[in-house]
Parts: C-alpha cells; structure tokens; sequence
C-alpha cells in the first residue's frame, strides 16, 4: 500500500461530514479491491442488506488493479474534504 492510500484511509475516518451511503459503498468497494484484490467470499444472503450493498460494491470494481484502486480511492476521499 501506497504511503499516500495509507493516509487517505485514516483522513476517511475524520471527514468534516458524513458521506452518504453510496459514498460509503464506493469507498469500501475501493479500498477492499485496493487491499484485497478481486471479491472472493461468498454474495450474502437476501436477508444480509448490508453485507450484499458491501458485496456489491466491492464486486463492481473487480477487476480493478491494486495501484488503480488506490488512486480512486484517494480522489474520492479528496473530493469528500470539500
């Protein structure tokens, strides 16, 4: 992980607003492809909402590199700051 990706997570925790649920999604399917790589658990039930949103999100950006999602994920963050 990038020294610039690592510091973008942490500004995420302390964002001056919360960011909207889509946002959230976008950040976590960003920074799970970036750390993880392409989706490999399971789609969670129909009854899990927020497990399938998360899953959805992540399985979106499949695909994705690792230096890519990276830098996604800091533009979005950035954009976030305001």
């Amino acid at each position: 992980m990038s020294e610039a990706f690592v510091k973008a997570a942490e500004d995420a925790k302390n964002l001056p607003n919360r960011p909207s649920d889509d946002d959230l999604l976008v950040l976590y399917g960003l920074y799970k492809q970036a750390t993880v790589g392409d989706v490999n658990t399971a789609k969670p039930g129909m009854m899990d909402f927020k497990g399938k949103a998360k899953w959805n999100a992540w399985e979106k950006v499949k695909g994705t590199s690792t230096a890519d999602a990276e830098t996604k994920y800091i533009a979005k963050v950035e954009s976030l700051k305001g």
